[in-house]
């Protein structure tokens, strides 16, 4: 018998050796970013870890005896005390009638500047304008010009109406919780608006189109295309409404002061660092706020990865790339 011998098995090209030229090169690109990264921590976190440390304390400074640590005894206050889980109480009914109110008012406003008509770019740059104003100023502007029950604009256009024995409500203290929702609805309003004219423009009009010829109607096309193209760009912008009311101060400070029942959770803390000189216990609710927050902005994060996934997608599917 003859043996038959085996080809010996082909090997591959033999791989480059490896030199330290690729990270090198990845810490040539990433060099111009660590201060940026450095200045970020020192800004940001250092704080935060000193924030931690302090919740973690018994420290008032009107009793610098009774100086130690506390454990988790000033989380335990932040949810006990009457005071401070009334502000949360108040934090989270004033963050979702504002969020929900500024969601309606801006799917309406998007709606309407979706279409053509003349002079659109004047009116949406008249629609923005609220937003772009400082907020203390904006507080002061409801409070001062719009308010006030002597001279302000509110009850002007009463006297104008219904003459001079037109009522003179008092509109910060007859309704107090109101008032300061309705200057935060005016001012985030157009934030609203602007992240859902986005999602609008962003449809995909040959779908559009094709309902509008099979005879749907305006409603129909608004129900079964619009709104859950929508969907997304609703929850993006709620999340993002969520976490700066959640934080806000300057209205509830300018207009009310805290008082007649609108003391938010930020105010709250105001109040129990800069009066009470409790550092410990406003520690701990300011370390309340920003988790809260943190698991906020951790949806919201997802919700825009999902839509620029989704947009990449149809990018990819109008050029005949596949992703």
């Amino acid at each position: 018998m003859t043996a038959v011998r085996e080809a010996p098995a082909r090997r591959g090209p033999t791989p480059p050796a490896r030199t330290g030229r690729p990270a090198a090169a990845r810490w040539a690109r990433r060099a111009p970013l660590l201060p940026a990264l450095v200045f970020t921590i020192v800004v940001t976190q250092l704080p935060f870890v000193a924030t931690l440390v302090i919740s973690l304390m018994r420290w008032n400074s009107l009793d610098p005896a009774n100086r130690g640590f506390a454990g988790l005894d000033n989380y335990a206050a932040v949810f006990t005390d009457p005071d401070l889980r009334s502000a949360i109480g108040v934090t989270v009914l004033l963050t979702v009638t504002v969020v929900v109110v500024c969601l309606v008012l801006g799917l309406g406003l998007a709606l309407l500047l979706d279409r053509e008509f003349a002079g659109r770019g004047v009116v949406r740059t008249m629609l923005i304008a609220p937003f772009l104003v400082v907020p203390v100023a904006a507080a002061l502007l409801w409070k001062h010009a719009l308010y006030n029950p002597e001279y302000g604009l509110f009850n002007g256009v009463l006297t104008w109406l219904f003459g001079d024995g037109a009522p003179q409500p008092e509109w910060i203290s007859g309704m107090p919780l109101l008032a300061v929702e309705a200057s935060l609805v005016w001012q985030w309003t157009p934030f609203m608006m602007l992240i859902l004219l986005a999602g609008l423009q962003s449809r995909p009009q040959d779908a559009v189109e094709a309902a509008r010829i099979d005879g749907a109607t305006a409603w129909q096309v608004f129900r079964y295309l619009t709104l859950p193209h929508l969907r997304q760009y609703l929850e993006l912008g709620a999340l993002l409404g969520s976490i700066y009311i959640v934080q806000n101060f300057d209205a509830v400070f300018t207009i009310t002061s805290g008082g007649l029942g609108t003391a938010n959770l930020p105010y709250t803390i105001y109040q129990t660092f800069y009066q009470a000189h409790d550092y410990g216990q406003a520690s701990a609710a300011g370390v309340v706020v920003v988790v809260g927050s943190i698991i906020i902005a951790t949806f919201a994060l997802r919700v825009v990865s999902s839509l620029l996934r989704e947009d990449g997608g149809r990018a990819a599917n109008r050029t005949g790339v596949r992703v």
